[in-house]
């Protein structure tokens, strides 16, 4: 028998699959890191990479710049017993960490302390035992050179292999007729957010995301979707796919930040800058497949232009319904008695917000690096405010705009 190792460069980016041998076909679980043999070390003229598996998986390798990362993607990988201090053996490289990616999939991700470029990456299956020895060569190279490299490919062949994922849940099927709230809780798995004390963004906000979501079902007559439900990363571009696919009439992102002084307290309410609306537009219309830009409308045959101007329209409506739902998220959280900031409605270009047909809000519920907002975070009792907060602003807001339908021109 005999290994079949495809591999191709895709402008910047070294993606590989792997053809088994007959004998390693059948998947037995989990490919598991044997922790003992697997390391990252310095060699002379950059950073070998070394990781062991009890079975072949299919892998890409990529560097991400600003700041300097090397990301490998796996089929899922079981990384019990691994930890940084054990893998990590490499002075050019300034911190490694590992975790689940989506249902199916993990990542490792490896932050470089300066510009390194894959010189090789390959897999090597023992043809007794089955196991798999992926090996990954950096080089130095200069600023300039890591900048023209960095990029995670557009890979079709790796994009149908995530698709077809027989572990990935079906989207959930939204009853005609009812209020679809996409409830996004930030950061998660390889990607935990601030931290203070031992408190994590990516697990209080999942905490706050499930609470939120009880209580609006309570409410009746509302669908709430969770972008994750679990210590799961979930891409930002993902996390808008996800609201699409339900059709949501509103996406609310959960986030905590941490700051250098504790001064700072209080939820801020961010709505989609004036002068990123362009930008968002070309963005989304770069990143997205054209089917999946609006809903309802098919863009596959249109190009950036014709696709940016139809966005651009579509906020006409839904950039208005944001604004009154950010309104009426400060209202309802001081109402319910939650901390505000002295600053509370924000606007910004960050990514969650930046779908054209659906309002999207993000709301910074308060700073980890705040004493008295850690420990209001950090228990469901202190977490309360908010959740009330939210359901009452997200009812008025609900019944506000039932009102102004009617007025609407069609």
């Amino acid at each position: 028998m005999q290994a079949r190792l495809l591999s191709r460069m895709i402008g910047p980016v070294l993606a590989l699959a792997l053809a088994l041998p007959a004998a390693a076909q059948e998947f037995s679980g989990l490919a598991r890191l044997d922790v003992a043999q697997s390391q990252v070390r310095d060699t002379w003229g950059g950073v070998e990479l070394n990781l062991f598996l009890s079975q072949p998986v299919p892998y890409r390798v990529f560097t991400l710049d600003d700041p300097r990362r090397l990301v490998l993607d796996f089929r899922e990988v079981d990384w019990r017993g691994a930890s940084r201090a054990g893998l990590l053996n490499a002075d050019r490289i300034s911190d490694l960490r590992f975790g689940a990616l989506r249902p199916g999939w993990s990542r490792m991700v490896l932050d470089l302390a300066e510009p390194l470029q894959v010189r090789a990456a390959g897999m090597a299956v023992d043809e007794t035992d089955g196991t798999a020895h992926i090996t990954v060569t950096l080089d130095s190279t200069d600023a300039d050179g890591f900048a023209a490299l960095a990029g995670a490919p557009a890979d079709p062949d790796w994009e149908f292999l995530i698709a077809t994922d027989p572990t990935v849940a079906a989207a959930p099927q939204v009853d005609d007729g009812l209020l679809t709230i996409v409830i996004d809780p930030g950061h998660g798995g390889i990607d935990p957010g601030a931290e203070r004390d031992g408190l994590q963004e990516a697990t209080v906000m999942l905490q706050l995301a499930q609470e939120v979501a009880e209580a609006l079902t309570r409410v009746g007559d509302i669908n709430v979707v969770l972008t994750r439900d679990s210590d799961t990363f979930v891409p930002l571009e993902e996390r808008v796919t996800i609201a699409r696919a339900v059709a949501a009439d509103a996406f609310i992102s959960l986030h905590a930040d941490a700051l250098e002084e504790d001064d700072a307290t209080g939820a801020s309410i961010y709505t989609l800058t004036d002068d990123a609306i362009g930008g968002a537009s070309q963005r989304m219309a770069e990143r997205h497949d054209r089917a999946d830009l609006v809903a309802g409308l098919d863009l596959s045959g249109q190009d950036d232009t014709v696709a940016t101007v139809l966005m651009d329209l579509a906020r006409l409506e839904t950039g208005p319904k944001g604004e009154r739902l950010a309104e009426a998220l400060v209202a309802g959280l001081e109402e319910a008695g939650a901390t505000l900031n002295s600053r509370p409605r924000r606007e910004a270009g960050l990514a969650v917000l930046h779908a054209a047909d659906f309002p999207s809000i993000l709301v910074e519920v308060g700073f980890l690096s705040n004493t008295s907002d850690r420990a209001a975070l950090a228990t469901a009792a202190g977490r309360a405010e908010l959740v009330a907060g939210i359901v009452l602003a997200v009812q008025r807001w609900a019944a506000a705009e039932a009102a102004l339908a009617p007025l609407v021109r069609q």
